[in-house]
C-alpha cells in the first residue's frame, strides 16, 4: 500500500504499535525523540529509498515505538506489513542485507549525534545542522525559525539567535524572517 503525507504531518508517535513498515518512495521523514516536556532531539532523518532501522525493529521485536516520525516534507511511503517483511527476512538476503544496512546506518547517525551533543561546541553544531538541512534540501535557503532550530538542537532559541547574528557578520550567511540563506564561504 502507497501512503502519502504532506509536511509537518505525524505518522508515528511514541507508544505506537508497529504494523507497516515503511520504505520511503519520495521526500523525508523526521524522526525524533520526545520528552515529557514536548522538547524534541532529531535522531535521522529517512531520504527516498531508505527505511526506518526503528520501525524496522520495533516490528520485528514486536515492540511500541521509541520514537516519533513526522513528515519533513511532503512524502509518499510503500507500507510493508510487518509479516511481510519477517517473511523477506528469511527468503531474500538482498532485503535482509538492506534491513540491517538500514539499521547499522541508521545507528551510526544516532552515535555521531551523542558525539556533537558531548565533544562539540553549540557553534559548531549549528553550522553541521544548518548544512546539513542545505544538503538535505538541496537548497541554500532554509525555511526554519530560530526557535525551531533551538528545538531541534536542544538548546534555546537566544543561543541560537547570538550563534546565527555572528555568522551574519561575518558574512557567511543572511537572516531573513524564519529564513537563513547560506552564503558560498558557508
Amino acid at each position: 500500500m502507497v501512503f502519502t503525507a504532506s509536511a509537518g504531518q505525524g505518522l508515528i508517535k511514541t507508544g505506537q504499535s508497529i504494523a507497516v513498515v515503511p520504505l520511503m518512495l519520495s521526500g523525508t521523514l523526521k524522526v525524533s525523540r520526545e520528552n515529557e516536556d514536548g522538547q524534541e532531539l532529531l535522531l535521522y532523518y529517512v531520504r527516498a529509498g531508505e527505511g526506518c532501522a526503528m520501525t524496522f525493529s520495533c516490528g520485528m521485536m514486536s515492540q511500541p515505538s521509541q520514537v516519533k516520525g513526522t513528515a519533513e516534507e511532503d512524502l509518499s511511503m510503500l507500507c510493508v506489513p510487518v509479516p511481510v517483511m519477517e517473511e523477506w527476512m528469511q527468503k531474500y538476503p538482498s532485503w535482509k542485507k538492506f534491513v540491517m544496512g538500514t539499521i547499522v546506518s541508521e545507528y551510526m547517525t544516532i552515535i555521531k549525534s551523542v558525539d556533537d551533543v558531548t565533544f562539540k561546541k553549540m557553534d559548531e553544531r549549528l553550522l553541521n545542522f544548518i548544512k546539513g538541512k542545505a544538503k538535505l534540501s538541496g537548497s541554500s535557503l532554509i525555511n526554519l525559525s530560530h526557535q525551531q532550530i533551538a528545538d531541534e538542537l536542544g538548546t534555546n532559541r537566544v543561543v541560537i539567535s547570538r550563534l546565527l547574528k555572528k555568522l551574519e557578520n561575518e558574512k557567511r550567511l543572511l537572516l531573513f524572517r524564519n529564513q537563513i540563506k547560506l552564503l558560498k564561504d558557508l
